[in-house]
């Protein structure tokens, strides 16, 4: 085995960048400032915020809000994110943004040191883990999602003085959601190991809150959008098994409990090749996980588990468009997926493209046209994180550089902070006064990556263009690692 297969993440990856710079020849004007991006995607966090804020919440033209979420069914569930641009707490793609912020911090901690930024990354992850305790009360229960998708998008108010309901969802043994308690499951077993070295207590609370969804979701099966149909017009499922294997892949990594492997060697298939890795579509993160055992002699590279590797082999080539079924890419090189918050799927594909480059040292693997290595897997990244900060002279990192988007869709941005104006924003009121303004929005809300271009690289920053213009937590949370990995073409 090279001896580079043990260099620490910031030397492996200042060895194998530096490369692609010398390949590339970056100009340093054109070089990305990584660390005050990455600064910025961290606020973003505290920016989506419901509950009662610290005293040390950065984003302090944010206010306390829903702070009576759960007394519909006598339960606390104050806190946890908002999804997007409005003011709904969806389980599902929370539990997704939590676990690729937690997935980051244990495979790239060191980087995250490296910029003084760990200990905020792990206070976002916090933000959310504490939040799913509160929402898994006994075993097999688990509050879904808090607000109604419907009522919500039909006002336009700030979160700190919203009148929409604010209905709380669970699932149960009656009404089950193998998805979401896998997903949520996912997210605990993550966390556990990002907090295992800080704060083991919490590590230990966070892992048996994820072994006890775990056990639920395989128990009583069901997709949580038949069981939740608010939140199926928003985030419908299309499967519950790829959560239920990845929460095994982590479950297994953070115990080494070989009933988690006997969990996915039971199961027929692998996932094999996908099109995109996303809060719906885990299949890829299951085979990262996977190849990371492989590399690590956890698992021997034989059958499945070899097929597991090779599945994600060819997503990567597809990606990096080394040959077969490539992904497509804008006029300007973006990787380009769907109309619809595109860059979900991209800051994701740059995320496992990092991790994977981190996993495999100097080992390459077979695409079509040419080997995929670690320095193009990181060129790739590298690339994509370029489009998306300084495409055409235009960030698509609110805050970020000296073009961004100023009408995000967004209504806590978009509304004069509560701290500035403390009357009430009426439901129907707030789309006359502030939504259809063309002015920009009167609070930044540094961090957020809106959903970004179509695929000839138009947008148009309008609030009324939610397809492009609305930031997601979905969208960010793969975007941490990346940016917390990438210092050394700062």
């Amino acid at each position: 085995m090279p001896a580079t297969k043990h260099l620490g993440i910031g030397l492996l990856l200042l060895v194998l960048l530096q490369g692609v710079i010398a390949d590339e020849q970056i100009d340093y004007d054109e070089v990305i400032d990584y660390e005050d991006a990455l600064q910025k995607i961290l606020k973003y966090f505290e920016g989506q915020r419901s509950g009662k804020l610290p005293p040390n919440q950065r984003v302090t033209w944010r206010g306390d809000s829903a702070l009576n979420d759960g007394k519909d069914n006598n339960i606390d569930l104050v806190g946890g994110y908002y999804d997007a641009g409005d003011n709904v707490k969806f389980g599902f793609t929370m539990a997704y943004a939590v676990t690729m912020l937690a997935w980051s911090v244990v495979d790239l901690g060191p980087s995250f040191e490296h910029k003084n930024e760990l200990e905020n990354t792990l206070a976002a992850i916090k933000w959310g883990t504490d939040y799913f305790i509160k929402a898994h009360p006994q075993p097999n229960v688990l509050y879904a999602q808090v607000g109604d998708g419907d009522s919500d998008h039909d006002c336009w108010q700030r979160p700190e003085d919203m009148t929409t309901p604010r209905t709380s969802y669970k699932i149960d043994e009656k009404h089950p959601g193998s998805d979401i308690a896998a997903q949520t499951a996912v997210a605990l077993a993550a966390a556990s190991m990002a907090f295992n070295k800080t704060d083991p207590n919490y590590s230990a609370l966070l892992l048996i809150h994820g072994q006890q969804l775990f056990d639920f979701a395989k128990t009583y099966r069901g997709l949580y959008s038949n069981s939740v149909p608010s939140g199926s017009k928003f985030y419908p499922s299309s499967d519950d098994q790829d959560e239920l294997l990845l929460a095994a892949s982590w479950l297994y990594r953070a115990t080494l409990d070989g009933s988690y492997l006997s969990y996915i060697d039971n199961y027929n298939g692998t996932g094999w090749i996908r099109g995109m890795f996303s809060w719906d579509d885990k299949y890829v993160g299951v085979q990262l996980n996977i190849a990371k055992l492989i590399l690590d002699h956890k698992l021997k590279r034989e059958g499945k588990w070899a097929v597991y590797m090779t599945a994600l082999h060819s997503f990567l080539c597809h990606c990096m468009q080394l040959g077969g079924d490539d992904v497509r890419r804008s006029p300007g090189g973006l990787s380009w997926w769907a109309e619809w918050n595109n860059l979900q799927y991209t800051t994701s594909a740059t995320f496992v493209a990092t991790i994977y480059a981190k996993y495999s040292g100097w080992e390459a693997f077979e695409c079509e046209h040419e080997n995929g290595t670690p320095r193009l897997l990181l060129k790739y990244a590298q690339s994509q994180v370029q489009h998306m900060t300084k495409m055409h002279g235009m960030s698509y990192m609110v805050g970020f550089g000296t073009k961004y988007p100023t009408q995000i869709h967004h209504r806590g941005s978009s509304i004069v902070s509560i701290k500035t104006n403390p009357s009430p924003v009426s439901c129907k009121g707030g789309f006359d006064t502030w939504f259809n303004r063309s002015a920009s929005n009167p609070n930044v809300l540094e961090g957020a990556v809106v959903g970004g271009p179509d695929q000839f690289d138009s947008y148009h920053d309008l609030r009324s263009n939610y397809k492009q213009a609305e930031a997601s937590i979905s969208i960010a949370a793969p975007l941490v690692g990346v940016l917390a990995a990438s210092e050394v073409i700062e």
